[in-house]
């Protein structure tokens, strides 16, 4: 019989869950538990599970201000659902998006705004038939099964250029120096101010360190030295074959170069560890910008990156945000936050 339930971070049947299908990082009871301490809300997961074939997806939920009511959304990254039934199988994953709305909204909780992860397969098709999926853009990954001489090839000529003259510099990259990361954090918290970030990205001290152990080998830091100096660094992880650049920063001032041979280095690492692919992120929002054109000058990559939105109580959803229209679906969600 099928079965959908809401499972805590302690019970064993996530985990043994996890063992069932391709996942990532942020499907980690360990990763959830974390990102839920940034918002106060409680970390869980929904399964569903159905003749052998299980679904898992990793939420967070939050009390709704000012009313007896929650919602959900997905942890910070690209955890998105994840199943060992294939996108064809549409069925199942229509009954999994089904009974996954029908269930949040017996424990009061009214939406769900969850991220989807661009390279690991989920039927699009079958969640915009429950709720709204939003198309936002590209994201860039580096093929880690090609030759070095081949990703060296796909980096645009600029991008060459600078990762050689970070070289002549001097500049060379470290991974797993973690007495630096207290350094790196200052940097990072000021390469926040600089570029304005949202109060969101200013991460705590506590809370990276709280990711190193969390995490354990899946998290690396690489950071780029000059005589001794931090220049910057990149907090990536590294799971199951499939790795992402997390955060990034780089001090004010004069940094040869340092944020593209940081990527330059990592993508070597990863390629000879083993790993599949290295995930670089898109632009913000997943928008095709300034942020995006960076990143796709190291790699031809590319996945498509969506959100997706339901509304599992709409009469409790339209006391606080008016009636669901495509627009208040597509636009910022849920509206009344």
């Amino acid at each position: 019989m099928a079965d959908g339930t809401l499972l805590g971070p302690d019970d064993a049947a996530w985990a043994d869950t996890l063992t069932r299908l391709e996942h990532d990082v942020y499907h980690l009871p360990e990763y959830v538990r974390l990102d839920a301490r940034l918002s106060g809300g409680t970390p869980a997961a929904f399964r569903y599970d159905d003749g052998g074939r299980v679904l898992l997806l990793p939420l967070v939920l939050r009390a709704v201000p000012d009313t007896d009511q929650r919602d959900a959304v997905s942890p910070y990254g690209y955890p998105g659902p994840v199943s060992n039934a294939g996108p064809a199988d549409a069925g199942f994953w229509r009954r999994a998006c089904r009974a996954m709305a029908d269930l949040l909204c017996t424990h009061g909780i009214i939406t769900a705004f969850v991220r989807l992860h661009p390279i690991l397969p989920a039927s699009t098709a079958a969640l915009a038939g429950v709720g709204t999926v939003v198309h936002h853009g590209e994201t860039v990954s580096v093929d880690l099964s090609l030759s070095a001489a081949d990703m060296w090839q796909q980096t645009r000529r600029s991008h060459r250029n600078q990762i050689n003259k970070a070289r002549r510099a001097g500049v060379s990259v470290v991974i797993d120096d973690w007495d630096r990361l207290d350094e790196w954090i200052g940097t990072y918290h000021a390469n926040m101010r600089r570029v304005g970030a949202a109060s969101f990205y200013f991460f705590s001290a506590d809370h990276f360190h709280r990711l190193r152990a969390a995490l354990g080998e899946r998290v690396h830091l690489a950071v780029a030295l000059a005589d001794g100096e931090l220049l910057g660094g990149n907090l990536f992880f590294e799971h199951d074959r499939i790795m992402h650049t997390h955060l990034q920063a780089t001090r004010d001032g004069r940094i040869h170069h340092a944020d593209k041979l940081l990527y330059d280095e990592i993508r070597r690492w990863g390629r000879e560890r083993g790993n599949a692919i290295y995930h670089l992120g898109g632009g913000v929002g997943g928008g095709t910008d300034s942020l995006f054109a960076y990143k796709a000058a190291f790699a031809a990559g590319r996945h498509d990156y969506h959100t997706w939105r339901v509304v599992t109580d709409t009469g409790a959803f339209e006391k606080l945000a008016g009636t669901p229209t495509p627009d208040a679906m597509s636009g910022r969600f849920p509206p009344y936050r």
